[in-house]
């Protein structure tokens, strides 16, 4: 007997590609039809019964997650992103495997707070915070509020009527490269005081000048999609060595050091992400030799992952509206969502993979650009993707890796209402978030 005897499916290009642990949920298999499941349930099970597209969210990925940076970092404290995706699910998921929640809006604060999360075991970032959203926060309690620039300072010392810990954002002057809009550490933008200079000396000053701020430590954030450990030791550095230059210029010992976050994932097989021991080995090697340069006592660490927790616990599902071969050009298959669900291509260039859900394909293959259907041109979700040469409309695809920055960038371009997220576990479905309707969107329209 030959092998194409044993195994029929290798006369037609041979069996389909393993799915890679990198980019799926560790609990992602194909069922005995050769549909792939998540959690347990058929990915094309949620497509029949929710529609597309649809997000969906593998619970026990979330926790995994949570758990292996509590294991990694057992004395710094864990600050869950909230705007990679927040719901009052993963509100509650996060909170229960023991990390905090930082928020950047009113609105994401209120829904942490729906949740139950402890006000004291929140943070509010935002470099633009308006007076209301300061006045919710103190009147909520929240336990510290990262301040980006003077005018903060001065609303803050207005508002609060108790103790405020607060948080100073500096900028260190590191540049990981990339794109543009995900480096934060550089001096020249947005965010924080450069360290250094005057500037961070004036918001210490005007601080330290308020009876009901209480000054806790610093915070950086140097870029994101960072997968190289030694910007974070060269932050460790910096950021150790101002907060010695506060000590001796201000006489106050900071405790508090926020490294924020940035830990890049891979969004496709062969991707770069940060390795967590490393990172963990990096920044205790230079907080210990930092420290001991300037003979500052050891500062309470924090990390606030947020792609890093919930990007892979992620899929985004599409049902295949048409395949079109263009004569000396790509082959686009046109999907029932886009730009409005996954704006990150747009705006980053990501790049990501896809493959049918609703079988097992054995069959010869094609290379596709995935096409949404909005009318854009740049409405393109995926580009160079392996799919059957079969393919055909009505299947469902799967784009792993989605759950970081999809629900939260949503939006309802060209009048189409934003998917739901269905979570997942142990072989059971449930909606967290419904599916935004028509009617939702008219609720809005007041008329003439």
């Amino acid at each position: 007997m030959t092998l194409l005897e044993i195994f029929p499916s290798l006369r037609d290009g041979g069996l389909a590609p393993r799915l890679d642990p990198a980019i799926w949920p560790a609990d992602t298999h194909y069922d005995g039809e050769g549909r792939i499941t998540v959690g347990g349930v058929a990915l094309a099970d949620i497509a029949d019964q929710y529609g597309t597209p649809t997000y969906v969210l593998d619970e026990g990925e979330v926790r995994a997650r949570c758990r292996a940076y509590r294991t990694r970092f057992p004395d710094a404290e864990i600050i869950y992103a909230g705007k990679a995706l927040l719901t009052r699910a993963v509100a509650e998921w996060i909170t229960d495997e023991g990390l905090s929640l930082d928020v950047c809006s009113a609105g994401e604060l209120t829904v942490a707070l729906s949740s139950w999360t402890d006000p004291a075991r929140i943070v509010l970032h935002g470099n633009g915070k308006p007076f209301a959203e300061l006045e919710t926060a103190i009147n909520c309690g929240v336990g510290r509020i990262v301040v980006d620039s003077l005018t903060e300072i001065t609303l803050l010392s207005a508002l609060a009527n108790r103790p405020q810990r607060v948080l100073l954002r500096v900028t260190p002057d590191i540049d990981v490269h990339g794109h543009p809009a995900l480096r934060t550490g550089v001096t020249d933008q947005k965010f924080g005081f450069p360290i250094g200079g005057q500037s961070v000396f004036e918001a210490v000053e005007r601080i330290l000048g308020q009876p009901n701020l209480e000054f806790a430590g610093l915070h950086c954030h140097i870029g994101s999609q960072i997968y190289d450990t030694f910007p974070y030791g060269e932050a460790v550095r910096r950021m150790v060595a101002e907060m010695a230059r506060i000590r001796d210029g201000f006489g106050v010992t900071l405790t508090d050091l926020d490294l924020g976050g940035g830990h890049a994932v891979a969004y496709r097989g062969g991707d770069a992400e940060m390795n967590l021991a490393e990172l963990s080995d990096i920044i205790e090697d230079s907080l210990d030799a930092a420290c001991a340069r300037h003979g500052f006592p050891r500062p309470r660490i924090a990390l606030e992952p947020g792609r890093a927790i919930v990007a892979r616990a992620g899929v985004t599902l599409y049902r295949v509206l048409s395949v079109k071969h263009v004569e000396n050009g790509h082959t686009y298959v046109t999907v029932d969502g886009g730009m409005s669900d996954n704006p990150r291509v747009a705006l980053y260039g990501a790049h990501y993979d896809a493959v049918v859900v609703n079988r097992h394909p054995t069959g010869p293959e094609m290379t596709a650009t995935i096409a949404g259907r909005y009318c854009e041109a740049g409405d393109i979700l995926a580009r160079d993707v392996r799919l059957p040469a079969d393919l055909r409309p009505g299947e469902v695809l799967a784009m792993p890796c989605t759950g970081a920055y999809h629900h939260s960038l949503a939006s309802s371009y060209n009048g189409v209402g934003r998917p739901p997220i269905i979570a997942v576990r142990d072989g059971s479905a449930r909606e967290l978030v419904r599916r935004e309707t028509i009617d939702d969107l008219m609720c809005r329209d007041i008329g003439h």
